[in-house]
């Protein structure tokens, strides 16, 4: 990280000796968390990952505490966790932390449930793509052509596009970020804090193992998939959508990186047919035609 990085919060989310793997996204986002909301934060970790990442109780790698808990209850221990502190005159920040399975998958309907009911609290859905912490199962949030060890030939659907589900229920903020671009994530971070009802954030977390590349390029792949258009950097406030500046090349398809710069850096594509590759391909741009749409509305 940059010395400017650095410097955007002086909390510390998280604390030295956790046992996530070399080159593990999920650290690198939890440390922007706490950049972007300070100290004052109370944490639901839905069942992944990050759950085995903070350590053995009774100590926690997590600088602010933690709930653990099963994939559908994140939601509704949030809710009632920011209706409490709300209560006792508290501005602590209630953060649900869920996975990719736990969002798009088993807890989607208890999510779904709380962003009608705008429900004042945060949640991040870290999206590795499958279920890394329990073998690399594809999800819903997994994308075509990707090998996964429930796919071992390749996905063949398209993958769930959660983000515009999340917007279709007109909750206050959405937003998606990639731990390839630390100060945009942290910029949504803020704005979401600041913002009273549901917000919902999707962050890009390139797995290394699951996703087969070299644990030192997860920054830079997390960069390409921006660049590519593969993953879009955009948000939605109050019902209007608008792109970042990273992403506003990827509105004309003539400007777009090629996308297999970013498919070629990684193992899990290997199997990837030609037809699925195009079919890959128009698929982003399908997405990139809803977002542009959208933005005229």
């Amino acid at each position: 990280m940059s010395l400017g990085l650095r410097n955007l919060s002086k909390s510390n989310s998280l604390l030295s000796g956790t046992s996530a793997c070399p080159g593990c996204p999920e650290n690198m986002a939890m440390r922007m968390v706490g950049m972007g909301l300070g100290s004052d934060v109370a944490l639901i970790v839905i069942a992944g990952c990050s759950s085995v990442i903070q350590g053995m109780a009774p100590r926690n790698s997590y600088n602010f505490p933690v709930l653990n808990i099963a994939f559908a209850a994140g939601p509704p221990a949030a809710s009632g966790m920011a209706r409490a502190y709300r209560l006792r005159n508290k501005n602590t920040t209630v953060v649900v932390w869920a996975g990719d399975g736990g969002t798009a998958d088993i807890g989607f309907a208890s999510l779904s449930g709380a962003a009608e009911r705008n429900e004042n609290f945060i949640y991040i859905c870290v999206d590795n793509e499958a279920y890394m912490n329990s073998g690399g199962q594809r999800s819903g949030s997994t994308p075509l052509g990707a090998s996964t060890s429930t796919t071992p030939e390749g996905k063949k659907e398209n993958k769930k596009e959660m983000i515009f589900i999340m917007m279709d229920h007109n909750i206050p903020y959405a937003a998606t970020a990639s731990i390839g671009y630390p100060h945009d994530f942290v910029t949504k971070l803020k704005k979401a804090k600041s913002i009273n009802g549901f917000k919902y954030l999707q962050v890009l977390a390139p797995d290394p193992y699951g996703w087969m590349f070299d644990p030192a390029k997860t920054p830079e792949v997390g960069k390409l998939a921006v660049q590519t258009c593969y993953w879009p950097l955009i948000e939605y406030e109050n019902g209007k959508l608008t792109v970042n500046s990273e992403c506003m090349h990827c509105l004309d398809k003539s400007t777009r990186r090629p996308l297999i710069d970013f498919i070629k850096t990684q193992g899990r594509f290997k199997k990837i047919t030609e037809e699925e590759y195009k079919k890959l391909e128009e698929y982003i741009d399908s997405m990139w035609k809803r977002i542009e749409k959208m933005m005229e509305l």
